[in-house]
């Protein structure tokens, strides 16, 4: 690039300006029953650090990220807020610690409520997805930016999938109904990314319970596209998934000094 079509020090400064701002909000207020008695979920201890830390981690990797609001359990705030002040996280991202409610859905409204002005975009992601990449962040921003209301990253089902009626009694046998094409499916993980004006709109008409945000979008009528989701962000609910968990935290220190 020439001297005369590079960009001035002026005019990059302008365009970071304009460009729309992100932040991610992470709702961190369940029990997460399916990982057994003790701590909540999302203060689960992965290699010593409480999963909640990893997750936040993983979204200030993002230098498309400058703010990161935890919704914490509504009378665990204060701790949460201690928690985060006591690791190390990115100066370069700002971190808010906000009440959360009885439901999912209530927490994601409540950290879209504290939220700034000046944000555009807006990525809800999991506490209990500690270790998404940030490739996998940034092309979910990046889809937002490029004009998509609602992003989710997603990966090909490696299992057929069965549709059945279900048993009236849990572990008696189910009825095959029918049988979804595979090569249509996804198996959808986190950081959904939204444009915030689309997501505040669902937020306030979408009423009954969903499993996730882009599925509030989709009763909106709008399109929500998927990017190329990556394996290591699983969802960890089972005790099983802790030892995988910390498995790819022992092979990223190994390779990568993580």
């Amino acid at each position: 690039m020439s001297d005369e079509s590079r960009p001035s020090p002026a005019q990059t400064r302008a365009e970071a300006r304009t460009r729309p701002r992100t932040a991610a909000v992470i709702p961190a207020a369940g029990r997460g029953v399916r990982l057994g008695p003790g701590a909540p979920k999302a203060l689960r201890a992965l290699s010593g650090t409480p999963m909640l830390i990893h997750a936040v981690r993983a979204m200030a990797a993002s230098r498309g990220v400058s703010l990161v609001v935890v919704v914490a359990p509504p009378d665990g705030a204060a701790e949460v807020k201690s928690l985060l002040d006591a690791h190390a996280l990115p100066e370069r991202t700002d971190f808010l610690v906000v009440p959360g409610g009885a439901s999912r859905q209530e927490s994601v409204r409540l950290g879209l409520d504290a939220l700034p002005a000046e944000y555009d975009i807006v990525l809800v992601h999991d506490a209990a997805r500690p270790l998404v990449p940030v490739d996998t962040v940034d092309s979910v921003i990046e889809a937002v930016r490029e004009g998509a209301p609602a992003v989710v990253p997603a990966l090909p089902l490696a299992d057929t999938v069965k549709q059945v009626e279900p048993a009236g009694v849990p572990g008696e046998p189910e009825p095959v109904v029918a049988t979804p094409e595979r090569a249509r499916l996804r198996a959808v993980q986190t950081p959904q990314g939204f444009d915030r004006a689309t997501l505040v709109r669902a937020h306030r008409t979408v009423t009954g319970d969903v499993t996730d945000d882009a599925s509030m979008v989709e009763q909106l009528g709008l399109t929500v596209v998927v990017v190329p989701g990556h394996e290591e962000a699983f969802k960890v609910t089972r005790p099983l998934d802790l030892v995988l968990a910390e498995a790819v935290l022992a092979r990223r220190r190994l390779n990568d000094g993580f």
